[in-house]
């Protein structure tokens, strides 16, 4: 069972990214993402990363909700 949390911070980690509150901001703060490119094609990610974050797109999945916050966040 998936007891992780689905917000933000449990994206972070579910990538294998530092999830503390300032790392989020600077990763957020280092990557901006043109509207023409979706979210898992970006160059920064791992192919792995890349795939977790297709799939929960792809399934609507719990972390859906997460990755489409970290697309807004990364367009601004």
């Amino acid at each position: 069972m998936d007891t992780s949390s689905h917000d933000i911070e449990g994206l972070f980690l579910q990538l294998g990214l530092s999830n503390s509150p300032e790392s989020i901001e600077i990763f957020i703060t280092n990557h901006h993402l043109p509207n023409d490119i979706p979210l898992e094609r970006a160059a920064f990610w791992s192919s792995g990363q890349a795939q977790f974050i297709h799939e929960a797109i792809e399934q609507d999945a719990e972390w859906a909700e997460a990755v489409d916050q970290l697309d807004a966040q990364l367009r601004h």
